[in-house]
């Protein structure tokens, strides 16, 4: 009979067997001790009672765990594109990913500290909420890997997309349709964000639009591009012709506020997101936006967290190409005197 939490174990399958445990064991693990004969009755009679082996403490008597923990924000689109494509290329290699996620109460240190606990070998971390100092100190613990970030720290395998250049393709996409009064809503406090708000700044600068340089806070919420929207909508200041957002969800966010206020999104309002995610690319939504390559993103941080547990390579910074889309939420600004 299992055992009384319902889970069916080995000692359960080995007394239906009428078999040793070890001779389950054995048989179970195909490895080699047991006729063909008892190694098909055991089979046969585990997979009749429903066992599943527990895979964690099967790694735990191997020398190697080959489990890669990843950390991720679990309200990001992208961040789970990135999981589905990491699970891909783990997989092919022979390996597993343990995930632990951040959310607004658990924090990057409390995730990190979950997957260490369960003998992870590296660490990939999707766009850490954590700063350089923070990072070092995680180095010298676990070999690390980061997607998403521009931290640079000794020893950490840094991997994101070409920010500076998918920016500066915004605001040249945008300034080509005519636009030259484009806002930007920002992401928060992440290195990430931090260098897209900087490329944006240097973009609309390169382009002699100083003037127009217009910075709003944000996180990487939906919630943070309505409450942008809004402040926009609030303010004495004339509403921009275009609004460039840090991600896609800010951008989803403002597109609904705006629509919902009856601003026209691109006749009245340009509106541009980053990431490339579903839901950008959604028949009502349509979003221009910037693609990264989540999966050449994600086979580059498999194969460097591989090499990273079987030695210890000089840290590399890996940079993705990132790619202007360009569909329907994006068009030449009305002349101001119909504004």
């Amino acid at each position: 009979m299992p055992e009384r939490n319902g889970k069916t174990t080995i000692v359960d399958v080995a007394r239906a067997a009428g078999t040793s445990v070890s001779s389950a064991s054995v048989a179970l693990g195909g490895q080699p001790g047991v006729s063909e004969k008892t190694r098909a009755h055991i089979v046969e009679t585990a997979k009749r009672l429903g066992y599943q082996p527990d895979q964690r403490a099967s790694r735990l008597r191997r020398r190697r765990s080959r489990l890669l923990g990843v950390t991720f924000a679990a309200h990001q689109h992208f961040h789970a594109e990135v999981i589905e494509n990491l699970y891909r290329s783990a997989e092919h290699r022979g390996y597993d990913l343990l995930l632990s996620a951040t959310t607004q109460s658990r924090s990057a240190r409390k995730a990190v500290e979950s997957l260490l606990s369960d003998r992870c070998e590296t660490l990939v971390l999707i766009s850490p909420d954590i700063d350089e100092s923070e990072l070092e100190q995680l180095a010298e613990r676990a070999s690390v890997v980061t997607i998403g970030s521009h931290l640079r720290v000794p020893g950490v395998d840094s991997l994101h997309a070409d920010d500076n250049q998918g920016v500066a393709d915004v605001v040249d996409h945008l300034v080509g349709l005519g636009h030259s009064d484009i806002a930007y809503v920002d992401g928060g406090g992440t290195g990430e964000a931090a260098a897209r708000r900087e490329a944006y700044v240097a973009s609309m600068r390169a382009r002699g639009l100083d003037r127009h340089v217009r910075v709003l806070d944000g996180n990487p919420t939906e919630e943070s591009g309505a409450e942008a929207a809004t402040r926009l909508l609030e303010s004495r200041k004339a509403l921009p012709s275009a609004v460039f957002a840090h991600n896609d969800m800010i951008a989803f966010g403002l597109l609904l506020t705006l629509r919902s206020r009856g601003v026209a999104v691109p006749d009245e309002v340009s509106v541009v997101g980053y990431d490339n995610t579903r839901l950008a690319a959604l028949t009502t939504v349509q979003m221009t936006t910037v693609s990264q390559d989540a999966a050449q993103l994600a086979t580059a941080a498999v194969d460097r967290a591989i090499e990273r547990t079987d030695n210890a390579p000089p840290a590399r910074e890996i940079v993705s190409p990132a790619r202007l889309v360009l569909r329907a939420t994006t068009g030449p600004p009305r002349p101001l005197r119909d504004r």
